[in-house]
């Protein structure tokens, strides 16, 4: 349990420090990648849902056991990313750095099926 509590605490912490920076870097974000943003509630959208997980993340990690369930969407929100990310890197429509963003989903995506495995009830026998 302490190992899978760790885990979700970090990922939230992590997600927060990285994501929350980025509501004032818009425009450099632009710049950086073009083409620009042009539709800022997309940007703004993707921010707001996804610092919303890392706030889950850390609930979590405060009892872990109590929203083991929780742990499926959290498992489907990194694949949700790390899924497409795959795609546009093949395809050669991701920048580089974008793709370390995706490989450390990737991580938190695996760590978070291990939290699943290592949270699971005992069996019980009769």
């Amino acid at each position: 349990m302490f190992a899978a509590r760790i885990i979700f605490l970090v990922a939230g912490i992590y997600g927060l420090v990285v994501l929350l920076p980025m509501y004032a870097a818009e425009s450099t974000f632009s710049a950086e990648y073009p083409p620009a943003i042009t539709h800022t509630e997309f940007y703004y959208g993707f921010l707001g849902v996804t610092i919303a997980w890392q706030v889950a993340y850390v609930i979590m990690s405060w009892d872990i056991k109590r929203y083991r369930l929780m742990i499926i969407p959290a498992i489907i929100e990194k694949v949700g990313f790390v899924i497409p990310a795959l795609i546009l890197t093949v395809v050669g429509r991701l920048p580089w750095p974008l793709v370390g963003a995706a490989a450390i989903d990737f991580l938190f995506a695996g760590l978070f099926v291990f939290a699943w495995y290592k949270t699971s009830p005992a069996k019980t026998t009769t």
